[in-house]
């Protein structure tokens, strides 16, 4: 619509202006001009018609009071953030404007009031929202620093090779001052060992093809002791490239603990629980606390309870193994006298007794190879662990640190504690065992006696014991002179592997003794009477023997009687090297009811030959027919026939592909070449 122009004020000019023009005139602001602007923002309102009483509804009381004001005063006036309400055209519910307001003179002297209006919702809004956002922004940013922050110690930013650029909290977890910790020199907190992993995987970090990267360093803290600290970091990349990284450190030490406490625990179990040898169990327990807990280990065995305190001035501590980190000597092996304090501590109180010293100067008295060994080592700090078994220290455990490391903690002391703890069934099981070996050991050996002086032939015996401890055999020999210059050689086997098969043994050698002298017979008899008399006083045994007896007939020659129950037979090997088993004298095994005649068999005996009695842990394996062993021993000693008979035997023992898994004892005889009868030695070892 076409309005008319009111006095000389060209407002035709204004019709397309891009903001709202309005003219009003009087007191009553009589419409005189809108442009088409103004029309789009409030509406068609008719020329002539009030504005107070037309956008009363729009503006409010306070703008139109404004309009009253410029029109009385002339003074122009800008008004920011004006609210009105929806015009005809719809929109927002509320609008903002900026309007200007100034006075006009009107033709025929009338004052009249010019406005220039501009909308601003969409600009007003948008600040708003900004603002909005920011202070949300702000609020989620406090949120996040308070979830990091509540299980992270510091937040960092790095380089792309480590360079230190900013960190909130290291300099409280260190002590770093913060111009320290900038740079690399951050990674001086860490332990020397971890540094040199972590610059390792620096100076190649921004090469890595990885989204997140997680290690736990050793932390020197503010008090001078290291904790476990777990690095989260990521990549930062622009165009492909890393250009920083962001990351936490969080304290992990109580969760670190507990998992090391628990996978030592288990690789203890497993080590108890798959190994019966005593030295191989603690060796592997050893191998748990080595280099985890200490650089070195130890654990000796104290032949006397209690190290034979109160009343020993010294304690006696046979070593069973070591274990030493890498890098590090092996201690001499030695069995060791030690009258150190500590090791009198942790044996009379019968707990952990600990020591620190200047390094590799130790304050207690030990043997020269060991104060070598503690200076080169640089060790200073010592933790002794008895264990004890039935009441009494029958072992103790010996660990120590070197170097930078630092004292064992408390808390590693009861983890050790805890692993002895956690096995000490099969360790007690085993030292129990070790013991009841040695004194079957010591009854076995007492039960081997030197074989005697025969004019005429030689003699010579040999006992070897199993390497595998968890063997006690109830092997044994014997050789003994009659009236007349009689000789009975005997070979036999108790069947079990504990004190109880050598006790057996003993018993049976003097049943044997005593029954080959009571009666002039022949060595089946004299083995049936002795079948009799075990199964009377011990219905429960088994064993094998061979008896032989040998003496000189009218001509002055050897000839062998001998009886077999259920052992391997003799070996007889001439001057000139034929081997063969003397086989016709076979009777079952003593300890078994039987009822027949028990047989015996007689045998010239070449001069110059070999009669070779032994247990079957010279010739049998598991899983091979006796007959091979046999063989293999035959053509073993057939070559031997000239040697003198201590290395026949040695020889024996050497190239016999033995197991291991049992005992052997052997007993020889060579008849001296013919027209040679007086003068031959004889010889033992065991």
């Amino acid at each position: 619509m076409r309005v008319r122009e009111p006095g000389r004020v060209p407002v035709a000019a204004f019709d397309r202006a891009p903001v709202a023009v309005l003219v009003t005139g009087g007191e009553a602001h009589r419409l005189l001009y809108a442009n088409d602007a103004f029309r789009s923002m409030f509406g068609d309102l008719p020329i002539g018609a009030s504005v107070r009483q037309g956008l009363r509804d729009l503006l409010g009381q306070d703008t139109l009071a404004v309009l009253d004001e410029v029109r009385r005063t002339g003074e122009a006036v800008r008004l920011d953030d004006v609210s009105a309400g929806a015009g005809r055209s719809g929109g927002p519910h509320e609008r903002l404007f900026r309007m200007s307001l100034s006075g006009i003179a009107l033709q025929g002297g009338e004052s009249g009031l010019l406005a220039v209006v501009q909308e601003a919702t969409s600009e007003v809004a948008a600040t708003w929202r900004a603002s909005v956002m920011e202070k949300e922004l702000a609020r989620l940013r406090r949120r996040y620093q308070s979830i990091m922050w509540a299980g992270t110690h510091t937040v960092w930013v790095t380089g792309p090779h480590g360079d230190s650029r900013e960190s909130q909290g290291w300099q409280r977890l260190t002590g770093q001052k913060p111009h320290e910790s900038l740079g690399r020199g951050w990674m001086r907190a860490l332990h020397p060992e971890d540094r040199v992993q972590a610059e390792e995987w620096w100076d190649k970090a921004g090469e890595q093809e990885i989204s997140l990267n997680e290690v736990t360093y050793r932390v020197r803290t503010r008090d001078g002791v290291y904790r476990h600290i777990r690095f989260r970091s990521v990549p930062v990349r622009q165009n492909g490239e890393v250009v920083e990284w962001v990351g936490t450190s969080t304290d992990v030490e109580r969760e670190w603990q507990e998992e090391r406490r628990r996978r030592l625990l288990d690789h203890a179990a497993a080590a108890a629980s798959d190994i019966t040898n005593l030295e191989e169990m603690c060796q592997a327990l050893a191998e748990v606390v080595v280099p985890e807990l200490a650089d070195t280990c130890d654990v000796h065995l104290l032949p006397e309870p209690n190290g034979g305190l109160p009343h020993a001035r010294t304690v006696l501590a046979e070593r069973l193994c070591s274990a030493v980190r890498e890098g590090l000597p092996r201690l001499p092996l030695l069995k060791e006298h030690h009258s150190a304090e500590v090791l009198r501590q942790a044996v009379g109180l019968r707990r952990p007794a600990q020591i620190s010293f200047p390094r590799g100067r130790p304050s207690f008295r030990h043997p020269e190879a060991v104060r070598t060994w503690v200076a080169e080592i640089g060790a200073h700090n010592v933790v002794i662990l008895p264990i004890v078994v039935e009441g009494e220290v029958a072992a103790v455990v010996t660990a120590c640190v070197c170097g930078d490391r630092p004292p064992i903690s408390p808390a590693d002391i009861d983890l050790m504690g805890q692993i002895l703890d956690h096995t000490h069934d099969a360790i007690g099981n085993a030292l129990r065992f070790r013991r009841t070996q040695r004194v079957a050991l010591a009854l076995q050996h007492s039960l081997l006696a030197e074989p005697p002086h025969v004019p005429g032939l030689e003699l010579a015996a040999r006992y070897e014991a199993s390497p595998t401890a968890a063997e006690i055999g109830g092997d044994w020999y014997d050789a003994f002179v009659l009236s007349r210059g009689v000789v009975k050689l005997v070979i036999g086997d108790v069947a079990g592997h504990d004190l109880a098969a050598a006790v057996c043994m003993s018993q049976m050698r003097n049943m044997l003794r005593a029954l080959a002298v009571d009666r002039d017979e022949s060595p089946g008899d004299v083995l049936r009477r002795l079948n009799s008399a075990l199964e009377t006083l011990n219905g429960e045994s088994t064993a094998t023997c061979v008896l032989a007896r040998l003496e000189r007939d009218y001509e002055g020659l050897w000839r062998l009687a001998y009886s077999v129950a259920g052992h391997p037979p003799p070996l007889l090997v001439t001057g000139e090297g034929e081997g063969r088993f003397l086989q016709n004298a076979g009777n079952p095994l003593l300890g078994l009811s039987y009822e027949h005649p028990w047989i015996s068999a007689v045998e010239p005996l070449p001069p110059d030959s070999t009669l070779l009695l032994y247990t079957d842990g010279l010739v049998e394996r598991r899983g091979e027919d006796l007959g091979d062993g046999l063989e293999r021993l035959r053509r073993c000693a057939e070559p031997l026939a000239r040697e003198p008979l201590g290395r026949f035997c040695d020889e024996l023992l050497t190239g016999m592909p033995v197991t291991g898994e049992d005992d052997v004892a052997m007993i020889a005889l060579r008849v001296p070449p013919a027209g040679r009868y007086e003068g031959a030695a004889s010889s033992s070892a065991s």
